[in-house]
């Protein structure tokens, strides 16, 4: 797919809903009488893949909490799901790890591909002008802080840079790399640079039923990936600390990216669940899904909305992407916590975007 990378900066405006929503408080979820048989316990004959953990089937109410004064729109109703078990990476695919299927396929992200204006005019408005040849070249969106304070934190075009030659190896522009970074989570990887590598892996991506679940670590409804206590959000979670997106004190130790495993695990074994990157689901977002799926009661095994729908990006199709980055901040959106949600196009290649893959006992059988 040759689309176009740089959308999201030059129709900045369509993306500052994601934080601005009106945030009217959420219906608590009734407890429900229905119940289903779902796989929690590992299967004995199935061996857990290298860099993976089992995370148990289970019941919880997926969604933000009647008392989470950050919850948007978005992250509401709660609603009761049940989902098998599956097995997860411990950690977000890292560079190496990228590299290794890049070296046996040949394969060129999205990021690295010529951009055809043709393909750019379908997720456009009708009569958008060409942009200048100069600008239409290969890049991904990179971050910058700003030099003052920055009074409207709706308008993401002040923190956001189109880069020509940024890309998964090269994170900041075309005179940086990834060397001596083969532990980092890769960036810049659009969804189908995240399908093609879990196709080649024997893998796929979560659903966002499947990525909270995980998150919880066998607490229904946690806030956070640790639980409770936001206290510990340094100490937990690469996040941004200070003015943002001014001021990074690295309270936490990292003002950018931090290699996998830096902070605790939670209760399942998973690494960076909360903070460090974004991580892409394959779930379609659609701001109505949450509704329909409390009309239905309990739902097992959710498999998102059938089509995306966001009233305030009609012309791009979305995708559901989890657990927050470097860049949230405890003031700001606070997107760690496990219900956040946000809106990514197929097509986007982020600074701050990555992914982890799972594994269900049915697909290890048939490898």
């Amino acid at each position: 797919m040759k689309v176009f990378r740089f959308l999201s900066i030059l129709y900045i405006g369509i993306l500052t809903t994601q934080c601005k929503e009106n945030k009217t408080a959420t219906s608590e979820v009734l407890e429900s009488k229905e119940t289903a048989t779902i796989a929690i316990e590992k299967p004995k004959d199935i061996k857990t893949p290298e860099g993976m953990v089992w995370i148990p089937g289970g019941s919880y109410t997926q969604g933000a909490r009647s008392d989470d004064k950050f919850a948007l729109n978005h992250e509401k109703p709660a609603h009761p799901v049940e989902v098998d078990g599956f097995f997860m990476d411990v950690t977000e695919v890292t560079n190496d790890e990228y590299a290794k299927f890049v070296a046996a396929t040949g394969y060129k992200t999205v990021a690295e591909r010529a951009i055809e204006w043709e393909e750019i005019k379908k997720q456009v408005p009708p009569g958008t002008p060409k942009p200048h040849d100069s600008i239409l070249q290969p890049g991904s969106l990179i971050f910058k802080k700003t030099k003052t304070s920055v009074p409207n934190l709706y308008d993401f075009s002040q923190w956001w840079e189109w880069k020509i030659g940024a890309d998964w190896k090269h994170p900041k522009g075309p005179d940086s790399s990834i060397e001596g970074k083969g532990d980092y989570p890769v960036v810049h990887i659009a969804y189908e640079d995240a399908i093609a590598y879990c196709e080649w892996a024997g893998r796929r991506l979560p659903t966002e039923s499947e990525w909270e679940l995980a998150a919880h670590g066998g607490v229904n409804n946690s806030m956070y990936a640790w639980g409770e206590d936001k206290s510990k959000l340094t100490a937990q979670a690469n996040t941004w600390n200070g003015e943002f997106p001014t001021t990074n004190n690295k309270a936490d130790g990292y003002e950018n990216k931090a290699p996998v495993k830096s902070f605790p695990p939670n209760a399942y074994g998973l690494y960076e669940m909360s903070g460090n990157v974004w991580e892409w689901t394959q779930d379609w977002f659609n701001v109505n899904y949450y509704g329909e799926m409390l009309e239905q009661g309990l739902v097992v095994n959710p498999q998102g909305a059938t089509k995306a729908y966001n009233p305030n990006n009609r012309y791009v199709q979305e995708k559901v992407i989890k657990g927050g980055s470097f860049l949230c901040s405890d003031t700001y959106c606070s997107s760690y916590r496990i219900s956040a949600r946000m809106a990514t196009a197929l097509d986007s290649g982020q600074e701050h975007l990555g992914f982890r893959t799972v594994a269900t006992p049915e697909m290890l059988k048939t490898k």
